[in-house]
C-alpha cells in the first residue's frame, strides 16, 4: 500500500525533535488507549496486519494532523463497529451529545 502513512525516506517533512526525558504517554487518554489496544487485540478484535490496514485507511488529512494514540483510537473505533460493540454512528451521536451538554 503506497498512502500518506508510508513516508519512510521521503525528504522535507523537517527535523524530528526529541525531548530528552519525553514520557512515553503525553495524556492519561493515550495510556488508556494502549490499554484498550491491548485487550482488544487479545480478545481477538483483529490481528496486526488488520489494525495497520485500518490505520493506512485514514483520510490523510486527519493522518498527519492527529497524535499516534488517536490513529490507534481511529483504529478501535473501526473493529467496534464492525463486531457489534458499537452501531454505525453511535460514536458521533454521543460525541455531538457531549459537546452540546458541554455548551
Amino acid at each position: 500500500m503506497n498512502g500518506i502513512h508510508d513516508l519512510g525516506g521521503k525528504q522535507g517533512f523537517g527535523k524530528i525533535n526529541i525531548l530528552q526525558d519525553e514520557p512515553i504517554f503525553r495524556a492519561e487518554w493515550e495510556r488508556r488507549m494502549f490499554a484498550m489496544f491491548i485487550l482488544t487485540f487479545a480478545g481477538g478484535f483483529f490481528n496486526v496486519d488488520k489494525f495497520r490496514f485500518a490505520v493506512e485507511n485514514m483520510d490523510p488529512v486527519h493522518y498527519l494532523t492527529s497524535p499516534y494514540y488517536e490513529h490507534w483510537l481511529h483504529a478501535l473505533e473501526q473493529f467496534a463497529e464492525e463486531h457489534g460493540v458499537l452501531a454505525p454512528g453511535e460514536l458521533d451521536a454521543k460525541v455531538a451529545e457531549l459537546k452540546k451538554e458541554a455548551a
